[in-house]
């Protein structure tokens, strides 16, 4: 029978866990590593906590929790830990790695004296934070829109609903110029890579670009404008899911500076 151990992150978990299993893939890959590794460490002391499954002493996934009032993913709520990402390889589905980890974190947040624990997952048919996995695990509906929800285990009956973020953008234009605002965040891997895509794109225009650049790790940044996650040309949002491509950041100003 296979052996499942879910433990805090040590030296030897940190690569797979801060690469988001994406080990050796490339250059990009790694240095968005290097980046949120020095995130996760920094959010130690803040109550950030990594953990990383083994299946019979191999690496098999992995999960964060945090707290709520810490996220720069969002939601809002308070009292709570947050579970904002959990990734099983896809070798090892099937083993219960996942409800290991779920009970791990649940575990950490009762340790910790939280009111409860929730996550942000969505009702689709796609394998990141499928909604379906944590209901089958006890959790219930706080919040919905659209097809994302927020599922939650309460703890203690004075536990309030976390809530969505709702984005506060505006768009202001520079007259004679395309306006570029990115939200981003250290956290996510996607988010970190598309932001210095992003970054390497404007730069190729010069000043025909102004970057405005908003860095949700700041807590002021995010409850300001509450994206964690965007790209604004000229106030029209652009996205792929995966993080954006350089040519379709690149053919996006193009489409702008012709239009203005």
């Amino acid at each position: 029978m296979a052996t499942v151990e879910v433990r805090d992150m040590t030296q030897e978990d940190e690569y797979f866990i801060s690469a988001c299993s994406h080990v050796n893939e490339s250059e990009e890959a790694d240095a968005c590593a290097r980046a949120r590794l020095g995130w996760l460490r920094s959010m130690r002391e803040h109550g950030v906590c990594s953990k990383a499954a083994l299946l019979d002493g191999e690496h098999a996934g992995f999960i964060y929790v945090m707290p709520i009032e810490v996220c720069p993913w969002g939601p809002l709520g308070r009292d709570l830990l947050f579970l904002p990402c959990l990734v099983v390889l896809s070798e090892a589905k099937g083993k219960g790695i996942g409800r290991a980890m779920v009970a791990a974190a649940e575990e950490e947040a009762s340790r910790q004296g939280y009111k409860g624990i929730a996550t942000r997952a969505f009702h689709h048919d796609f394998w990141f934070m499928p909604a379906a996995f944590f209901e089958k695990n006890g959790y219930e509906m706080a919040r919905t829109r659209g097809n994302e929800a927020i599922l939650w285990k309460r703890f203690d009956r004075s536990a309030e609903p976390p809530t969505f973020l709702e984005s506060k953008y505006r768009y202001a234009p520079v007259p004679g110029k395309v306006v570029v605002d990115l939200f981003w965040h250290t956290f996510c891997g996607t988010s970190w890579v598309e932001a210095q895509r992003v970054r390497e794109v404007t730069a190729e225009f010069g000043d025909a670009v102004v970057l405005n650049d908003f860095c949700a790790d700041s807590r002021e940044v995010l409850l300001r404008w509450q994206n964690c996650r965007a790209i604004f040309v000229n106030g029209h949002e652009i996205g792929w899911g995966y993080s954006a491509p350089r040519e379709g950041i690149r053919e996006a100003v193009v489409r702008a500076l012709a239009e203005a």
